[in-house]
């Protein structure tokens, strides 16, 4: 087994291809997986960030290689994290629509049981520079278990009666619905750097609580700053994360640390 690039207080981190990671760790002994694996949207193109005109491409990892090897790439992830994932466990996967319709089809040919979609609306999303179509405010979670037949976890009162105050969809005391409003990440999560898919605390700390108990492991194998490893410590669970970037274990570290020290806060 490899060993882990940064092991300290149930925060594990890995320098590691994910999928050859992934083989090395003990069969049905993940509770959760959150996964954000890259959009392949690096392209040459342009879009809006804090009313600037910025490249879309992030790095070599977020190139297409052609539809049919993009495919076989998300079959080939998804299964190793079936291996992974205890019977009951969920996986949860963040995408836009040039990646989340593959994933979500990978997920039923590897025999998944889709449980929600959910729509994380951005408040207020970049505008669309064209002005040819729609402006792209939201992204879509797939929530999904191993094995059909299991038991999954879901924290039902959590979510009908937790405190959400800054998603104004969510009414007091009803049932938490499949839209959520989550603003993008804050300042204070950004002060080292970001990773240029950085999700908000808030939005993997309401997946966390949604769907495992204190103690349970999550892993993230697209770990990037280890947002799902922060909302973990936070909340008493422990983390595996996994990226190809020591960048962005470095900044994860950097993060962890802030957060012992108060410095960053659900």
């Amino acid at each position: 087994m490899q060993k882990p690039y940064f092991d300290k207080n149930n925060f594990k981190l890995y320098q590691a291809n994910s999928i050859e990671l992934l083989a090395e760790l003990p069969e049905n002994s993940v509770d959760m997986i959150f996964a954000d694996p890259p959009y392949l949207l690096s392209n040459g193109g342009f879009t809006v960030h804090a009313g600037k005109m910025v490249s879309v491409n992030k790095g070599e990892w977020d190139v297409s290689n052609g539809l049919k090897k993009d495919f076989e790439f998300q079959l080939t992830w998804i299964e190793a994290c079936r291996r992974v994932l205890k019977p009951g466990g969920t996986i949860w996967i963040s995408g836009t629509y040039h990646s989340i319709y593959q994933c979500g089809f990978a997920l039923q040919v590897k025999h998944f049981h889709i449980l929600n979609d959910i729509a994380w609306f951005k408040p207020n999303a970049s505008p669309n520079l064209s002005c040819r179509f729609f402006t792209a405010s939201h992204e879509t979670l797939i929530w999904a278990r191993k094995d059909k037949e299991a038991k999954h976890k879901f924290n039902y009162q959590a979510m009908k009666n937790g405190k959400w105050p800054d998603d104004f969809i969510k009414k007091p005391n009803l049932q938490m619905r499949s839209v959520w409003a989550v603003y993008p990440p804050k300042k204070e999560e950004k002060i080292h750097g970001k990773h240029p898919t950085q999700k908000p605390i808030d939005l993997l700390v309401r997946i966390i609580m949604a769907s495992t108990d204190k103690g349970d492991v999550i892993l993230d194998p697209f770990a990037g700053s280890s947002t799902t490893g922060l909302a973990a410590v936070l909340n008493d669970r422990k983390f595996i994360g996994i990226d190809l970037d020591k960048k962005y274990l470095d900044l994860s570290i950097k993060r962890l640390n802030d957060l012992k020290k108060g410095l960053l806060k659900k």
